[in-house]
């Protein structure tokens, strides 16, 4: 079965494992003050970040267009649609609208958009799901109800050197990132049906990082069957050390690595790391 995996920017490949996993992106258009920014590949995100610290307003965001959505869906493949949590970003409507409008066009085609739940890392190892199953010959229904089932018992975490701009995009209670701030708390965030909730409060950031390192055996199992999807945001090194912890206690199937594209970073600032298996 031939196949083709839409996702929008959130969904942090690197360009190797969409051109592998034949992955097209819809972009989100990034906003800092007047100025916007297109996160597609031309995005220079280190420059992005370093405005959006020099920058007085809040980061905005606006998701794809159904229209960039449809532009996508053309093509011989069956498609398969992996978007940010609804209940952050209108992005999952988006893409539901373009599906129905194309199909009112061209007729019979086979397009189902799943809803992630998370965001970043999480829509990383939704894609690589999707992959790793169509190449079992399964039917694409088959297909759509183990990536639902593996989609309700994902689990995502963050870890975050810094909350401005989580708080300034109203994802975080103001209050919440200046205590955190004042004093030294690292938050460990996680989704939670599909929004962000505190998971726990540590003192300092390593503590922070050796303790989201047990949270994944205190929430996961069945580790030899998943891929752990690790996202950083201008931060390899944290994001090597981190996987080499966590290969020293479980055995992920697979460790995958990957750089937050500019959505992403909006939200994990320098610094973030997010992990979802």
């Amino acid at each position: 079965m031939a196949i083709k995996i839409v996702a929008d920017s959130s969904c942090d490949l690197s360009d190797e494992m969409k051109k592998q996993m034949n992955v097209e992106i819809a972009p989100l258009i990034l906003e800092l003050g007047d100025k916007s920014y297109v996160d597609d590949e031309s995005l220079d995100v280190r420059q992005y970040v370093k405005a959006m610290g020099e920058c007085e307003t809040p980061p905005k965001t606006a998701c794809p267009s159904p229209n960039d959505y449809m532009e996508r869906y053309k093509g011989p493949e069956s498609i398969f649609v992996v978007t940010l949590s609804n209940f952050l970003s209108g992005s999952y409507n988006s893409a539901v609208l373009a599906k129905d409008m194309f199909l009112d066009e061209v007729g019979n085609k086979f397009i189902h958009v799943f809803d992630s739940f998370s965001a970043s890392a999480g829509e990383v190892v939704v894609s690589l799901k999707i992959s790793e199953l169509t190449k079992l010959n399964l039917s694409e229904t088959e297909i759509v109800e183990k990536v639902t089932k593996f989609i309700k018992e994902m689990k995502t975490f963050f870890l975050l050197e810094s909350l401005e701009h989580l708080a300034k995009a109203g994802r975080l209670n103001p209050i919440i990132a200046k205590v955190a701030s004042m004093l030294s708390i690292k938050p460990i965030m996680c989704g939670d049906e599909g929004n962000i909730k505190l998971f726990e409060k540590v003192r300092g950031y390593k503590k922070a990082f050796n303790r989201l390192i047990d949270v994944i055996g205190e929430e996961g199992k069945n580790f030899e069957e998943k891929v752990l999807g690790i996202a950083h945001c201008n931060c390899l090194e944290r994001a090597i050390e981190f996987k080499e912890e966590v290969m020293k206690r479980y055995n992920f199937k697979d460790i995958v690595i990957v750089e937050t594209k500019g959505l992403s970073s909006t939200y994990a600032d320098d610094g973030g790391i997010v992990i979802a298996f």
